[in-house]
């Protein structure tokens, strides 16, 4: 039973005729008629009595119409309260991987309740793999990671390219080095992340087009942990230029790596078919406003 149905149903009922029922409705007499047909197949009794050009309510109509109406009324109220109220579609669950989480998403965060101050917002960090599978099966509504993703069932939006910087202690003898070669890391020790990181896989590709693995000491689950390994001395990295923080050049100096300098694209990853909610159109307002504003950093 479907709602159009019940709403031809009632039309009919009230107008007493096929026809103004139809125009009443918007639609043809003949797919009116139709659905009727296939109403009173599935209740298996006649809802009315066809008396030329005049219709009336058989004894089951009669029975059948208080019903409807009410069931229509229900519906009705349902839609104006969902209307109604201020925080409906007003949550929602942002992802982001954790080389941008904790360097972006605040930002955005902070401004977007600022500007919505009823909207809710969940975010939830973790790797690029894990947080493609919460999108595709309904936990975010979106997430910020790096590309590329090649999952057809997602829409990539991409937001912007950043370079990967080299990260050393002050005392390392690259730190004084104008230029760096990949070349250069082939016997250093690398702090990374953990084998779900695109980061790290990133890295590895990088050192493997310059014809080296890289030695692994440390592997870390946030790029704080790793920033301290390096400024420890215990190794090199390296970072996105986003993660790079004030605070960090009184311990790490940062370097551009020459030739082949790796770079990594930041995208919006959302479901092709979930449907964006009003919270999620803001958000995605306050995302693109606050990343234009953002032209002048660094990393963008």
């Amino acid at each position: 039973m479907e709602i159009h149905q019940l709403r031809y149903f009632v039309a009919i009922a009230e107008t007493g005729n096929f026809t103004r029922a139809a125009e009443r409705c918007h639609v043809s007499q003949p797919s009116l008629s139709q659905q009727i047909i296939n109403l009173e197949s599935e209740l298996g009794h006649k809802l009315f009595h066809r008396l030329g050009r005049k219709t009336v309510l058989t004894e089951t109509g009669e029975l059948f119409i208080a019903r409807a109406r009410r069931i229509l009324g229900e519906i009705e109220t349902a839609t104006r309260e969902i209307k109604d109220t201020p925080a409906t579609e007003r949550r929602i669950t942002v992802g982001a991987i954790p080389t941008v989480m904790p360097y972006l998403m605040p930002i955005i965060i902070e401004q977007a309740r600022k500007k919505h101050p009823n909207l809710i917002i969940h975010a939830r960090e973790d790797f690029r793999t894990p947080l493609v599978k919460f999108i595709l099966e309904g936990d975010l509504d979106m997430a910020l990671v790096s590309t590329p993703i090649t999952d057809t069932r997602i829409a990539v939006e991409p937001l912007f390219t950043e370079q990967l910087l080299l990260a050393v202690p002050k005392t390392h003898p690259l730190a004084t080095q104008p230029i760096v070669l990949g070349e250069d890391l082939r016997d250093e020790t690398f702090v990374l992340l953990g084998h779900s990181s695109a980061l790290t896989a990133q890295t590895q590709r990088f050192c493997g087009a310059h014809n080296f693995d890289p030695q692994i000491g440390y592997r870390c689950s946030q790029i704080a942990t790793v920033k301290s390994f390096v400024s420890m001395g215990l190794g090199i990295s390296i970072l996105p230029q986003v993660t790079r923080a004030p605070g960090d050049d009184a311990r790490i100096v940062y370097r551009r790596l020459s030739g082949r300098a790796p770079t990594r694209e930041i995208a919006l990853a959302r479901h092709l078919q979930r449907y964006q909610s009003r919270g999620a159109s803001l958000f995605l307002e306050v995302l693109r406003e606050t990343l234009r504003s953002l032209t002048n950093a660094p990393f963008i």
